[in-house]
């Protein structure tokens, strides 16, 4: 383990480890992650299925309770050196209050997921380690090659960035160093007030989000900005706002457009359309890793 201002990165991987694969919310099957197992297998990886994948319970990957000892039984084999989760939905907030985070704590290890698992990433976070944003098992196989190479590098503990053109039209160059924390910005917006809500003072934040009303984008960013969250940001940083939808009398506003005027007072960098969430290039951060964020007329890099 590392320690990395007062966070703790989890071990790198080498051939051979075994990565666990369970689902804490909605159902899926052992053929949608055929895929999965594949790239884990030319990785030189193992994979051990837990007991939720092919468990059924309505929409979710069996019980709460079997999805939490699932998931448990995983943090605590130190043979399983990294956690996949398989797919998002809903379901992971009703049972993070069931896991034990004890054993974890002590020898931590990569929980790799995004969109609902959120809620790990979230509450893990205020445990002091890193986790790691990153896409689902399943349709791994439908994005770019850049996004299971991104995994792939932090687990096994090589040196990454991201580097995407500027759009934003920000001319002078800016050098910003932070802890990096966020996630979905629907979850973060549902634990608040929790025991898993996020601590944004100092730190650069990102979101993303899929699949939502226009008027419920500037609910939940009021909420965050009436709640002081937003206000002592280094940064943020706005992925893939996905598929958002509107009412028949339009919202006017775009969600980036509502976002942007939210947290214009502030004055610190907004990055836009950066390659994060339920998008075709859906790269990993490293949540709780201090970065730096370059700023220049041309680029943008955000290191780690």
């Amino acid at each position: 383990m590392v320690l990395n201002r007062f966070m703790i990165t989890p071990n790198t991987l080498k051939k051979g480890d075994t990565i666990g694969i369970v689902s804490t919310a909605r159902k899926i099957s052992k053929e949608e992650l055929d895929p999965a197992l594949a790239l884990l297998d030319s990785w030189g990886l193992k994979a051990v299925l837990g007991k939720t994948i092919g468990a059924e319970e309505n929409q979710f990957a069996g019980s709460d309770d079997l999805r939490a000892t699932d998931f448990q039984q995983m943090l605590d084999d130190p043979k399983i050196k990294a956690i996949w989760c398989a797919r998002g939905g809903y379901g992971t907030v009703r049972i993070i209050d069931k896991l034990d985070f004890s054993v974890f704590k002590k020898n931590p290890k990569w929980i790799v997921g995004y969109s609902d698992v959120t809620v790990l990433h979230s509450h893990i976070h205020n445990l002091g380690v890193e986790t790691l944003h990153g896409q689902m098992c399943l349709e791994i196989e439908n994005k770019t090659a850049e996004t299971a190479e991104s995994i792939r590098k932090v687990l096994f503990g090589e040196d990454y960035n991201i580097e995407i053109e500027n759009t934003n039209s920000q001319d002078s160059l800016r050098i910003l160093k932070g802890e990096l924390i966020g996630g979905n910005l629907s979850v973060l917006y549902s634990l608040c007030g929790s025991a898993s809500e996020m601590d944004t003072n100092g730190k650069i934040l990102f979101i993303e989000d899929l699949d939502e009303m226009l008027y419920h984008i500037d609910r939940m960013m009021m909420n965050l900005k009436r709640s002081g969250y937003l206000k002592n940001l280094k940064a943020l940083i706005i992925g893939g706002m996905t598929e958002m939808k509107d009412n028949k009398v339009y919202f006017g506003k775009t969600a980036e457009e509502i976002i942007l005027g939210l947290v214009k007072e502030y004055g610190y960098p907004v990055i836009l359309n950066f390659p994060v969430g339920h998008i075709k290039d859906n790269r990993a951060l490293i949540l709780g890793r201090k970065v730096e964020l370059k700023i220049s007329e041309n680029k943008i890099t955000l290191n780690f």
